[in-house]
């Protein structure tokens, strides 16, 4: 009797646990699954978040949340160039091709395809200290993922490197100038700034506002190779380089040359990746790698942690750090870019980027008074074959004597670029960028085309 009452007893347990992890399971699925569960705070944002995405626009422009609005709190379209009308569906048969920018809008269809993974919601309490809770400006999940980005795509060494954060690589790119500089501070000696022509008109505009007894620049870096052996220099690199797309190197050597690899476009969508970069100090930005210029976020991979505590007193003393609000969408950002290897948005850009350039380069071949920029097929890495040119930019020349300034010529064909004189190159050279939207890279090529028919 009692052998049996144990048993009775013993079973009678094993229901009430079993009925009991039931109960649960099925209170989870509900919680986390289920149609029972609603949003309390966060439904008002997402039907608002929603309703605008759904205006179309004609396919020709966007609404945003914070656009002008019309009667009854309708956002306003803002219309691609040369559209126009409330839905952006009046094209402007004047108009001219807008290829000046380096905007990356030929990203944009991918994160329409990819809106639900790269929403993003934020509280009204989202961190609204100063600092993260390890008394830093930093997210340290977001620098995991920068880290684990590089090592997928191959092109940069991240281990044993210090990372810091700044608006866009714009702030970091002058964060650098200050600290290489401040290696010099012990002597009299003023720090010579220098690129290789052409170079981002940027690198010499900023170094000059923000003057300084440190640095002074001083043009082509070509032109300093003979330079004293105590000459402190300090040269941007740019690879692959901004206008022509070449993965250029530093000329100057010797232990008073510093350089400052710009990086920006140095993604599987742009270049091949041949090797990892290891450079002393590397600045990339995710204006070019998911294409949110206005996100204004970049970072620097840095060997050395003396220039690593320079910059980063640089970005407190500026800024205090980077908007949490900015790290929080990089975050999820890259989140979405490291879902599968990066293979989606790399595939996308890539193959946007390639076909935009076989098509330019189509119709410049057919003319015997422009030209581009050579760019040899080379193995990547990333992609593991050998892979044609992708580049951000045609770097167009002007070949005939009279035509000796190529802006003027293009301009007249109502084509807007920007002149090789801001690159500190010839008045024959003309940057145009392949970047911005579709709309804005098809009315290119038809200004080229009646350009080039008409010859």
């Amino acid at each position: 009797m009692a052998a049996a009452a144990k048993i009775q007893s013993f079973k009678c347990i094993i229901f009430l646990l079993s009925a009991s992890i039931i109960l649960n399971l099925y209170f989870i699925v509900n919680l986390y699954e289920g149609s029972e569960w609603n949003p309390s705070w966060s439904s008002k944002a997402a039907r608002e978040a929603e309703a605008v995405a759904a205006i179309s626009c004609s396919g020709h422009g966007r609404a945003y949340l914070d656009s002008q609005v019309f009667y009854g709190n309708q956002p306003v379209c803002e219309c691609n160039s040369c559209f126009s009308g409330p839905d952006c569906s009046l094209f402007l048969p004047g108009c001219a091709a807008d290829a000046e920018s380096g905007d990356p809008l030929f990203l944009e269809p991918f994160w329409m395809k990819h809106a639900a993974s790269s929403a993003i919601l934020i509280a009204g309490w989202h961190r609204m200290s100063y600092r993260f809770t390890h008394a830093s400006f930093i997210s340290q999940e977001l620098e995991k993922k920068i880290r684990k980005l590089h090592s997928i795509t191959g092109n940069a060494v991240t281990e044993n490197r210090f990372i810091i954060f700044g608006a866009g690589s714009t702030q970091l790119l002058n964060a650098a100038v200050h600290a290489l500089s401040s290696d010099y501070n012990s002597s009299s000696s003023t720090a010579r700034v220098v690129a290789s022509m052409p170079f981002y008109p940027l690198y010499q505009e900023q170094t000059d506002y923000f003057e300084s007894v440190d640095y002074k620049f001083e043009g082509d870096a070509n032109l300093w190779g003979n330079a004293s052996s105590d000459t402190h220099l300090v040269e941007f690199v740019t690879a692959p380089n901004n206008p022509d797309g070449q993965m250029n190197k530093a000329v100057l050597k010797g232990p008073y040359a510093k350089s400052i690899y710009d990086h920006a476009y140095f993604w599987p969508h742009f270049a091949p990746i041949p090797a990892p970069a290891d450079e002393e100090l590397m600045i990339f930005t995710t204006s070019k790698l998911t294409g949110h210029a206005g996100s204004r976020f970049g970072w620097a991979v840095i060997k050395d942690e003396a220039v690593y505590q320079r910059m980063l007193a640089y970005i407190g003393l500026n800024t205090m750090g980077i908007s949490r609000e900015c790290q929080l969408r990089a975050f999820k950002l890259l989140k979405v870019v490291l879902e599968d290897g990066g293979n989606n948005i790399f595939e996308f850009g890539y193959n946007t980027m390639k076909k935009r350039w076989e098509n330019l380069s189509k119709i410049i071949s057919l003319s015997s008074r422009f030209s581009l920029q050579e760019i040899a097929p080379q193995y990547c890495t990333y992609f593991k074959k050998i892979r044609p040119p992708s580049p951000a930019y045609a770097w167009v020349k002007c070949e005939r004597e009279e035509d000796k300034d190529c802006y003027e010529i293009l301009k007249a064909a109502k084509i807007i670029g920007r002149e090789g004189r801001k690159f500190r190159a010839e008045a024959r050279f003309v940057r145009l960028s392949l970047l911005k939207s579709q709309d804005d890279f098809d009315l290119l090529l038809h200004r080229l085309d009646e350009l080039i028919s008409n010859e």
